[in-house]
């Protein structure tokens, strides 16, 4: 718990010198590192503490993102849309979860990633309540520019963080419990007596309400919204890479593959958007095989000696 403090006390002292420090353009980095920070601690509760390879998150992204749009064009609290949003992605999460979370391993993967194509064409099809393919405006927060990157970097930063004391508490508690012994060996859980739908369905939930909120800010945010930018199936690989980049299952691996995962983005695939899905491809196979446990795999040890050791493993298998 000491270590979370410390983590605290750093993103404190971080957020006050950005707001010292930086422009706009800082904010803007720093609010984008808050929401991939929120969607890897996110998809880490199901992903990494469960074992389903989710690749919802875009659905409930965008449903998130498209529920707070609709509200705030007809008048809603900015605060109330964004919870209520959230609440409207975990209750979707949860029926979906009823009718996909007995399918197993690359089946579940599979019955997720239909998901967002699924709620796009709604979407693209409802065109009195969300614009269709025109896309829907969303009402200005009001103040100047300065104001509003301050203000979303404000309520990213504490969404990231609501969203990493809900992924420790469920690491602490029954539920917790009953996840690592889903993901070790479901069919022995559910031997010893836990209830592993249930269980798995709240994880999903649990899941979704922090991506829908992530999805409900960041409409505000850029005050436009499209089918096609918020179901992009690239936001329901991007956490599954940050994570992996961090340490699948870990309760600091997601955020700190955030950042790795933002530096990457900014420094090398601006600079090639024409090969952006398959690098994106490439380096999910590249961690899969090389580092399955992520970065932290390297601590303490040099890179060459990593590599000695990978080529060793390799040989020998």
């Amino acid at each position: 718990m000491a270590r979370w403090i410390w983590i605290f006390v750093a993103a404190g002292a971080a957020l006050a010198g950005l707001f010292l420090f930086g422009d706009n353009y800082v904010f803007r980095l720093a609010t984008t590192v808050a929401m991939y920070a929120t969607l890897a601690l996110a998809w880490n509760i199901i992903g990494g503490f469960t074992g389903y390879p989710s690749f919802a998150t875009a659905a409930f992204f965008g449903l998130g993102a498209y529920a707070s749009g609709i509200m705030l064009s007809r008048g809603v609290p900015l605060g109330t849309a964004w919870v209520v949003a959230g609440v409207i992605s975990m209750v979707f999460a949860a029926l979906l979860g009823l009718a996909i979370l007995h399918l197993r391993g690359h089946y579940f993967a599979i019955g997720s990633l239909v998901v967002p194509d699924v709620l796009r064409e709604v979407t693209n099809t409802w065109v009195s309540l969300t614009g269709g393919g025109m896309g829907l405006n969303v009402p200005l927060v009001g103040g100047s520019a300065e104001f509003q990157a301050r203000f979303f970097l404000i309520a990213m930063t504490a969404l990231a963080i609501l969203a990493a004391l809900a992924a420790y508490w469920i690491s602490r508690s029954r539920l917790g419990v009953a996840l690592q012994c889903i993901e070790q060996n479901e069919d022995a859980a559910q031997v010893i007596g836990i209830d592993t739908r249930r269980a798995k369905i709240a994880a999903f939930a649990f899941s979704s309400l922090y991506v829908g909120m992530a999805g409900a800010i960041y409409a505000s945010w850029t005050t436009y919204i499209d089918p096609s930018d918020v179901y992009d199936v690239s936001l329901s690989v991007k956490p599954i890479i940050m994570a992996l980049l961090g340490g699948v299952g870990t309760l600091a691996g997601p955020v700190i593959g955030a950042f790795v995962f933002l530096g990457l983005e900014e420094l090398i695939w601006r600079s090639s958007l024409e090969f952006h899905a398959g690098i994106l491809g490439l380096l999910v196979v590249a961690l899969v095989l090389f580092l399955p446990g992520g970065l932290r795999e390297l601590k303490g040890r040099s890179i060459w000696s990593w590599i000695r050791a990978r080529a060793g493993w390799r040989a020998a298998s």
